[in-house]
């Protein structure tokens, strides 16, 4: 079962895209597989005390995506092999480098100064 014990809710961004990048992040590491069980819209709703159409917004994207499967009336489990996994790891490292990469040039930081604050803070 996917629990959202870690989830927490921030104060930029819709909730909805939020549940996303929540369910992405642990399939991108491998903290949710396939055929996992996710909470229902209404459970989740409560537990995150969030209106259930946002709730239902986050699931119908991901249902599109094909990153979950859901019949009415029945439960919902995630369905990803290893393809969907690396498309959404590319996906969330693309958006996030992109974020950083327009931010330091915004900074007026060219690309080697860049790099090398990028390895000063790996290490």
């Amino acid at each position: 079962m996917v629990t959202f014990e870690k989830f927490v809710l921030e104060d930029t961004g819709p909730i909805y895209l939020q549940i996303i990048r929540y369910i992405k992040q642990g399939i991108a590491a491998g903290a949710i597989g396939d055929q996992e069980e996710i909470p229902s819209r209404r459970a989740l709703s409560a537990l995150l005390g969030v209106n259930p159409n946002t709730i239902q917004k986050a699931y119908h994207l991901l249902e599109e995506e094909g990153v979950i499967t859901s019949r009415s009336g029945a439960k919902s489990y995630t369905c990803v092999n290893g393809e969907t996994v690396e498309r959404i790891r590319r996906e969330l490292l693309e958006r996030d480098t992109g974020s950083w990469i327009r931010s330091m040039k915004q900074l007026g930081l060219d690309k080697a100064e860049a790099v090398k604050l990028a390895e000063e803070l790996w290490d």
